[in-house]
């Protein structure tokens, strides 16, 4: 099982604004063997659109009341990094920083939303490292079954409390201001003929229709990591699994965010 890092999770937003998850990406709940760096992300299969037009057309950035009206151009893709980490900060905070990778921040990002509704996040593509914490679980004395230990939630408070007192609206300007980045580096990912955007709405509804189990939930172990124990749960994509993993109240607060976010991005 991948445990999606919760820092994954702010760049979730970011996408999913400007920042999904954002925050991501994720950890394994046993830590597994290091992947290389690479600086483009790999693309992943993908099918023909047939419609040439955006299903959510985004609306061109326009500065808020207050801000500067002159904005630097934005630089080229491949040179964006150090442009874009200061946009995120200006969002997020300086404690966003040290989280991120220094290198193709806007293609990690772009790659992770998209393979968010996949069963897996490739370790090289993630702008983000994992979670220093460990995955923990609860064994029950009776039955000696494992369950996700409420212990292990604790690891995305931080990430959560960030998200809870984020101002959305800014979040959606920035995503807005770099959405011709973002939508170039959707496009050599392997979407010439799609659109970014509508991307990630489809991203947001597939984690909204996240299941929603009692808890605790159990677990298993067959191999190195733990898995879901119940088959259902197990096939969910690694965006869904990541909500489950990061506890029922941590994840109606996301839940509320991205409904409030595809609100401003979504021209339904």
């Amino acid at each position: 099982m991948d445990d999606p890092d919760y820092r994954v999770l702010v760049i979730i937003l970011l996408v999913v604004a400007a920042a999904g998850a954002g925050w991501y990406f994720r950890d394994e709940l046993l830590p597994g063997p290091d992947e290389s760096k690479v600086i483009a992300p790999v693309p992943a299969p993908i099918e023909a659109s047939v419609d040439d037009s955006p299903r959510h057309p985004v609306a061109a950035y326009e500065p808020s009341p207050g801000k500067p009206t002159e904005l630097i151009p934005l630089p080229p893709l491949d040179d964006s990094d150090g442009y874009f980490l200061l946009a995120l900060v200006d969002v997020f905070g300086t404690a966003v920083e040290p989280l991120l990778l220094k290198d193709a921040i806007i293609d990690r990002f772009v790659a992770t939303v998209d393979n968010l509704p996949r069963d897996k996040v490739a370790e090289k593509i993630r702008p983000v490292g994992r979670l220093s914490e460990t995955f923990r679980v609860d064994t029950n004395g009776v039955d000696k079954k494992a369950y996700i230990s409420p212990e292990n939630y604790r690891r995305y408070d931080r990430l959560i409390n960030q998200i809870a007192s984020a101002d959305i609206g800014e979040l959606a300007d920035t995503y807005r201001r770099f959405y011709p980045l973002l939508q170039q580096s959707y496009e050599r990912l392997g979407y010439p003929n799609a659109y970014f955007n509508d991307r990630v709405i489809e991203v947001i509804d597939h984690l909204l229709e996240t299941p929603e189990p009692g808890e605790p939930i159990q677990v298993v172990r067959p191999h190195v990591l733990y898995e879901f124990a119940d088959p259902e749960l197990e096939a969910l994509s690694s965006g869904q699994k990541l909500l489950l993993r990061m506890g029922s109240t941590h994840a109606t607060v996301i839940r509320r965010s991205l409904r409030e976010l595809r609100a401003q991005l979504a021209q339904d």
